[in-house]
């Protein structure tokens, strides 16, 4: 995996739900939705992203984001947002 020097740990995979395609983020820094992140080999838009089943636009360090991937993620991947 290439890892960019610019790109910024955010958080870490706390759990993976695999009917619905959604992981749950540990947050260590701040996440806005529209910004892109990268678990593993995944690259992607975060254009969903919820809090205790409510639809939040910014999730802040502490909490614990759920947010729909488009592959696979595993619990203990680190997230990184792309810069």
């Amino acid at each position: 995996m290439e890892m960019n020097m610019a790109d910024t740990k955010i958080g870490v995979i706390t759990h993976y739900f695999d009917k619905i395609g959604v992981g749950i983020i540990k947050l260590e820094a701040p996440l806005k939705k529209g910004e892109t992140i990268k678990i593993g080999e995944v690259e992607q838009v975060v254009d969903s992203m919820q809090v205790d089943h409510k639809d939040i636009d910014e999730g802040q360090p502490g909490q614990e984001v759920g947010v729909k991937v488009s592959a696979k993620v595993r619990e203990g991947e680190e997230v990184y947002k792309v810069e």
